[in-house]
């Protein structure tokens, strides 16, 4: 196991200029940011992402949307709570865009990443469903299907408009989805060689797969060193592979070859702060994972964090 907060200069060493400015930042203001941020109590968080000095977190069930300042730990919603009508699970930010997936809604949302406002509610899928990630891309957002095995093309314009309408992409090959409703399969997802490959992760087995973005076929990764048992949010840096574990309450690293064909899982990153995290972000080169605090009883007082994970 790796020191609590130790992630930054194991998994982002190639990430040579980003590294190279924080400690600038270092030396000039201190710390990056608070090791521990507090969301808004009864939150309810699931998906996070990042952009400029800000973090943005969903609400599962209302689907609201919390902005944090990374360096203060100041925050405040940005996306108003829509219970019954909206839920926010992976979000991903992009030129100025945060795009939502919406779990048992069946659609994706987007929405401002200044001001909040909607920009596009888009149909993918009716129910039952649970559209669970999304990984954006120059020319499209991705969103995965954890209960039906598919996934969404939604494409972006070259202004980063989103269409209102998406494609359905069928996975076949070797990602097999159970006949368990209960089983979540296809979770987090990246996207590598200019958005023509994507790595999905299958929670349920714990297996990762390369998926061909024009033609859906998928072919397993496979995974020295152990697997991804219980695999939620990804993150790509290079060839390095974040996979968070979410109740095992650890983020895998995985070196991945060059082709994609196999990987190596090189540590287990856990902290004490960590209370079943389940998707991450990167930001002025630290880390940020979101704790949902599944199988803690939600009130509206029950407290919920984000977790910077770094190189100190």
């Amino acid at each position: 196991m790796l020191r609590p907060r130790s992630l930054l200069t194991l998994a982002l060493a190639v990430a040579v200029p980003a590294v190279a400015a924080d400690a600038a930042v270092a030396k000039r203001g201190g710390p990056l940011a608070p090791s521990v941020l507090s969301l808004p109590d009864g939150w309810q968080p699931e998906g996070i992402a990042s952009s400029g000095k800000n973090l943005f977190v969903g609400s599962i069930p209302t689907g609201a949307v919390y902005r944090l300042d990374a360096k203060t730990g100041s925050g405040a919603v940005l996306v108003p709570p829509r219970p019954g009508d909206r839920a926010a699970i992976g979000l991903k930010e992009a030129r100025g865009n945060l795009f939502v997936a919406g779990g048992p809604t069946g659609r994706a949302f987007v929405y401002d990443a200044k001001t909040g406002a909607d920009v596009a509610d888009i149909p993918l899928t009716t129910a039952p469903t649970f559209v669970n990630d999304v990984v954006v891309t120059k020319e499209a957002a991705w969103f995965t299907d954890s209960q039906r095995p598919q996934l969404y093309r939604v494409a972006i314009d070259r202004r980063g408009t989103p269409a209102t309408t998406a494609t359905t992409v069928p996975i076949t090959g070797d990602l097999v989805y159970d006949d368990d409703p209960a089983t979540f399969e296809a979770n987090g997802i990246v996207s590598t060689r200019g958005g023509r490959t994507l790595l999905v992760v299958q929670s349920g087995t714990g297996k990762l797969f390369r998926i061909d973005a024009a033609t859906g076929v998928s072919t397993q990764v496979p995974l020295s060193g152990g697997d991804l048992a219980n695999g939620d949010g990804l993150l790509l840096v290079g060839r390095t592979l974040l996979a968070v574990q979410n109740r095992l309450n650890r983020i895998a690293v995985v070196r991945l070859d060059g082709r994609l064909r196999t990987g190596r899982i090189t540590r287990l990153v856990t902290d004490p702060d960590f209370a079943v995290p389940t998707t991450i972000a990167r930001l002025r080169g630290a880390i940020y994972a979101v704790n949902a605090r599944f199988g803690t009883p939600a009130t509206p007082d029950t407290p919920y964090t984000v977790v910077r994970v770094d190189g100190r």
